[in-house]
């Protein structure tokens, strides 16, 4: 796409992370074209188009289908300067300009570069390459201005120097830890996306600490409140890289009932927040598992999360420097007790009670109760034995 633009006599070039990435080594996740060429006279040097960005000069470009299906889509922006940013999001306006003012309006240095994949040149106007040899971070231009932009750049800060391994320059850091409390203005969605996305990385450990040192952490997850040294350790001794388990690591200590709030606060999704309040209610419960009946424990081994309820066992007993056998014990049950054995369909159902002359009711609900507890614990084997058990229990 870049000779393709170049050949029709624009300026064309690799832009912003894809370019990182490269320098560092990695394969970037996607590509981004940043070109002197304007929106409507992109359509007719591409097939397949979508214009939803083009009053910001961005157009998503469809290439071939790739081996998966999914078309290739490049993000093709025009150089541009922005306006101001009255909702600390986007800008008001932009003004088409020239690749230099384009990399001074992005965030950070090590995303201010460009690349000619015709030529081979890299073109950094921000000193972007020097700061990337350098291992260091730092906003473009005054950092007050950029992050006064777009707050959600406090927090891309912690997640980006902890991902790339990098040190936040000193008048950055300043700026981040003098803005940390206007990080409440963005929306809930966009701050959880970015935990999201630093509680999924290898080097969410860093992120972490870099969140509490700069003061973001108390704004975003008041939950997490236990001391430094406790996180830092539960979070090391974590064994998944789950969104929903790592937030529960970094609030280590909450009380159960206070994750209703930071569910809600966040808008998680249903699955995510289903997952977070089950975990928050279950947290101590392997504890002492090795001496729980059957029917206590196998109904929680039972249920989908709880591979990552063991998990979280046993980095919370590991920080604690207490011996995981709780959670040990249920791994191994996990490992070697088929699905069906945790949980067998019932002996007896509301139907076969009914059919016993019983009727629905509190009593009711008891009585299956007691009897699908009797056939975990493996006193009951046979729905004669069950029907046996309900004579005896509601005195038929």
């Amino acid at each position: 796409m870049v000779q393709q633009l170049q050949q029709a006599g624009y300026q064309a070039l690799f832009a912003g992370g894809c370019v990182r990435d490269e320098l560092l080594g990695r394969v970037p996740a996607d590509y981004d074209i940043a070109t002197s060429a304007k929106p409507k006279e992109l359509k007719p040097l591409f097939r397949r188009c979508n214009f939803f960005g083009a009053s910001f000069g961005v157009v998503e470009v469809l290439g071939p289908r790739g081996d998966d299906g999914e078309w290739l889509k490049v993000q093709v922006a025009t150089f541009r300067t922005d306006g101001t940013y009255s909702d600390g999001r986007r800008p008001d306006a932009v003004v088409f300009s020239s690749p230099e003012h384009d990399a001074a309006r992005r965030d950070f240095t090590i995303n201010g570069l460009f690349f000619d994949p015709v030529t081979q040149c890299v073109i950094d106007f921000v000193g972007g390459r020097t700061d990337l040899e350098a291992r260091v971070l730092r906003a473009i231009g005054d950092p007050s201005l950029r992050f006064a932009e777009d707050k959600l750049r406090l927090m891309r800060a912690a997640r980006m120097a902890a991902r790339f391994e990098l040190t936040i320059d000193p008048a950055t850091g300043e700026a981040i830890r003098a803005m940390a409390a206007q990080i409440r203005v963005v929306s809930t969605e966009r701050i959880a996306e970015e935990l999201r996305k630093m509680f999924e990385n290898e080097h969410r450990v860093r992120g972490v600490e870099l969140l509490r040192d700069f003061g973001l952490l108390k704004e975003v997850l008041p939950e997490s409140k236990a001391a430094p040294d406790l996180v830092r350790a539960t979070l090391r001794a974590l064994t998944t890289p789950k969104f929903p388990v790592v937030l529960l690591a970094v609030c280590t200590g909450a009380p159960a009932a206070s994750f209703q709030g930071a569910v809600q606060r966040l808008k998680l999704s249903n699955e995510e927040r289903d997952c977070i309040l089950w975990l928050a209610k279950y947290r101590t419960a392997l504890d002492n598992a090795p001496e729980l009946p059957r029917s206590k424990l196998f109904p929680i081994l039972a249920h989908a999360g709880s591979r990552d309820l063991v998990a979280l066992a046993f980095a919370d007993a590991t920080a604690q420097e207490v011996a995981p056998a709780g959670a040990n014990f249920c791994a191994a049950i996990l490992r070697n007790t088929p699905q069906i054995d945790l949980n067998p369909p019932p002996l007896l159902t509301g139907d076969d009670l009914q059919t016993m002359g019983l009727k629905p009711g509190k009593e009711f609900k008891t009585i299956l109760e007691t009897i699908r507890d009797l056939q975990l614990d493996e006193e009951l084997l046979t729905g004669d034995q069950a029907r046996g058990k309900v004579r005896d229990l509601a005195r038929l």
